[in-house]
């Protein structure tokens, strides 16, 4: 486990880079934005987040009996993160935040419709 990043990881990287190319600029892990998003664009109040399956429970109902050991662990963990999730797009929102998630299979295999995703939504602050 010492060897998961918390930011920086390839799927991020993968997102932040296309954006940068076509010209939009962002900050990584801002720490003044409540749940510290992986990217954020203050200006027009988008916060990104880039959720790895594993971490964030995707398809959780379904996929919390594939854990074989330490189960009552890593339900805890991975419920926790579930609900920390609800409750920053939560409070990002009532703040008025655009809140945007991906998963890690959607930034590898359809990168640039998280990228014009995003972009739609930069276009529609900016009117």
């Amino acid at each position: 486990m010492q060897a998961v990043k918390s930011h920086n990881s390839k799927i991020e990287l993968a997102l932040s880079k296309e954006l940068w190319k076509r010209g939009y600029r962002y900050r990584k892990n801002d720490k003044t934005v409540f749940g510290k998003p992986d990217l954020t664009f203050k200006k027009y109040k988008i916060a990104v987040f880039v959720d790895s399956e594993f971490w964030h429970g995707e398809n959780w109902e379904t996929r919390k009996h594939d854990h074989k050991s330490n189960q009552e662990f890593w339900y805890t963990k991975i419920e926790r993160n579930i609900s920390r999730d609800k409750e920053v797009n939560e409070y990002l929102e009532k703040a008025g935040w655009k809140v945007l998630r991906f998963w890690g299979k959607q930034i590898t295999k359809k990168l640039f419709l998280c990228v014009s995703e995003i972009e739609q939504e930069i276009q529609a602050k900016k009117r």
